[in-house]
């Protein structure tokens, strides 16, 4: 039998099962205005989320149109009022093969945010692309610069991006290149100029059997970013790679994970930076019964540390760190699952408090929402964003007692968790019963929102948000 949770944090026996956050409570989830004129194909949801100050927020994610084609979209919140979801401009000329998706949202400040994704050209390749939003006006989406003469194969797109400022971002994914070998590129903007796409320095040296991707970026300031992701060295290793004061240096393997990752399959899958060269990277690697185990790795004042198994996590049939956020440095969440012996999922948050990681814990609450059907209990984090230190939310999915996916919630106030929720409003939403939040992102100091979607009852997906207030 697996116990999890080796410490608990202070107070965590005292769990309230009310809607409260950081900074407020949180609003029933509508379906994103705008969204069903977009959606005549039936299958549109919020796949990324940014705040950059309370009630201020940028969601992104796709639709099907009509002629059944996934497009492009994006709606802004401003003042905490949700604004009808448009079409990114620019990508209906680019998408002429009928494909196209926001997998990442960041928005530097209130009105000056930016969407990244892929869509498909008219030969049907997959192209990466990004699109600005300046002073609350959306520009045109561009393919991103210098990615075409690197991705010959085209097979290209943004995993994840980070704006530090308005203007000043980064954007990492990958791409194929000539022999059909999947690579990893940074591009960055600086003072609102996109400059060419690049290999990430190293990674070719790594990346001896041709896969390699960056899954994700942090930049706590202008100049100053962290990627991580995997490459192929014989089986998948775990890299970083810093970018200091507008200089990109060589992508190395996350220190440690040499060791951890005895199966031969390790990824960075979430990266968070509370300042400079104060960075904390998470993801998976195998151990010796090539089972997954989550790892955190970090970097203090620019030092590297070895990886650490996850504290409080024996992960018996898988487990990884699906998302990281850092709320001053040392003070960061993991959030992901893990798999039992009876190959059940279970949601698990974990924090770290002065640069020390505590044991992770079931999500409180989630056992009790959990009534997993037919097949046993199932839930997962699926995203974590923390507002301050001690401050932070949790989304997540778990299966209720019809077995449908069912979204839910979960607040740290002051380093104390209370009990998971379903997101409010969902259940009125999910006539056609499923639901998923992918999404939830929290202004400093300030409150946060979700994204994802939900089924109505004449079996079409709408994409919805949900905000604290």
């Amino acid at each position: 039998m697996l116990v999890v949770a080796c410490a608990s944090p202070a107070g965590a026996g005292q769990l309230r099962a009310r809607a409260v956050g950081q900074a407020g409570t949180w609003q029933a989830a509508i379906e994103v205005p705008g969204i069903g004129a977009l959606n005549k194909g039936g299958a549109a949801t919020v796949t990324s989320v940014s705040c950059a100050s309370a009630g201020n927020c940028a969601a992104g994610g796709q639709y099907t149109d009509r002629l059944r084609h996934r497009q492009a979209f994006v709606a802004r919140e401003t003042n905490g009022t949700w604004h009808a979801a448009i079409e990114i401009p620019g990508t209906g000329a680019l998408n002429k093969g009928g494909n196209a998706d926001v997998t990442s949202v960041s928005c530097a400040s209130a009105g000056n945010c930016l969407v990244g994704g892929f869509y498909r050209d008219r030969f049907r390749f997959k192209q990466a692309f990004v699109a600005s939003q300046r002073n609350g006006t959306w520009h045109k989406a561009i393919e991103v610069p210098g990615t075409a003469a690197l991705n010959k194969r085209g097979d290209a797109w943004v995993h994840s991006l980070s704006c530090a400022s308005a203007g000043n971002c980064v954007a990492g994914g990958d791409y194929r290149d000539g022999l059909r070998h999947r690579q990893a590129f940074v591009a960055s903007e600086r003072n609102g100029t996109w400059h060419k796409a690049i290999e990430v320095p190293g990674t070719a040296t790594l990346n001896k059997g041709g896969f390699a991707e960056v899954d994700s970026v942090s930049c706590p300031s202008a100049g100053n970013c962290l990627v991580g992701g995997r490459y192929d060295a014989g089986g998948t290793q775990a890299f970083v790679a810093s970018e200091r004061r507008g200089t990109w240096h060589k992508a190395i393997k996350v220190p440690g994970t040499g060791a951890l990752n005895t199966g031969g399959a390790a990824a960075v899958d979430s990266v968070s930076c509370a300042s400079a060269g104060n960075c904390t990277v998470g993801g998976s690697f195998t151990d010796s019964d090539r089972q997954g185990q989550p790892f955190v790795a970090s970097q203090t004042n620019g030092t590297w540390h070895a990886a650490i198994h996850l504290p409080g996590v024996n992960a018996i049939d898988g487990g990884v760190v699906q998302s990281l956020s850092c709320g001053s440095a040392g003070n960061c969440l993991a959030g992901g699952f893990y798999l039992d012996g009876a190959q059940q999922d279970h949601a698990f948050v974990a924090s770290q408090t002065n640069g020390t990681w505590q044991g992770a814990i079931e999500v409180p609450g989630t056992v009790t929402l959990d009534k997993g059907g037919i097949y046993g209990p199932a839930a997962e984090t699926t995203s974590v964003s923390c507002a301050s230190a001690g401050n932070c939310t949790a989304v997540g999915i778990y299966i209720d007692g019809q077995g449908h996916n069912q979204a839910f919630v979960a607040s740290q106030t002051n380093g104390t968790w209370q009990a998971a929720i379903e997101l409010p409003g969902t259940a009125t939403l999910d006539t056609g019963g499923s639901a998923a939040v992918n999404s939830v992102s929290c202004a400093p100091a300030g409150t946060c929102a979700a994204g994802g979607s939900y089924q109505a009852s004449h079996g079409h997906y709408q994409a919805f948000v949900a905000s604290q207030a």
